[in-house]
């Protein structure tokens, strides 16, 4: 992969990280400061799903996060753009989609085949 690449895609996924971590310390900030009682049962559970549904959010970007860091890391040791199964290189339009991918589309596609046919 050119050098000018590299620089590319490290700066977008470094800038993805600076915001996710950042939304993450807003969330702890919210729920820790959030002290409310609600005497409508009603309004209660509203709360608590919308607290539950920031959560699996945050989750998710937490999983982002993790995947985002072991693209940082490929980047440095040279693997990034290369599939890790497969070993071939995964196409510029493949990253730019996804650009935490490690994998290639077709080595992706039969993962998920696999995955589907297993029940996982």
């Amino acid at each position: 992969m050119k050098k000018k690449d590299l620089e590319f895609f490290k700066k977008l996924l470094t800038g993805r990280l600076e915001d996710l971590l950042s939304q993450a310390d807003d969330t702890v900030v919210g729920m820790t400061t959030q002290k409310e009682t609600f005497p409508d049962p009603t309004d209660r559970a509203s709360h608590e799903s919308d607290r539950n549904f920031m959560l699996r959010i945050r989750d998710r970007e937490h999983k982002l996060i993790k995947k985002i860091k072991a693209a940082l890391e490929r980047i440095d040791n040279g693997t990034f753009g290369l599939c890790e199964t497969c070993e071939e290189d995964i196409s510029i339009k493949r990253l730019k989609a996804r650009p935490v991918t490690a994998q290639c589309i077709a080595c992706k596609t039969k993962e998920e085949a696999l995955e589907k046919a297993l029940g996982i």
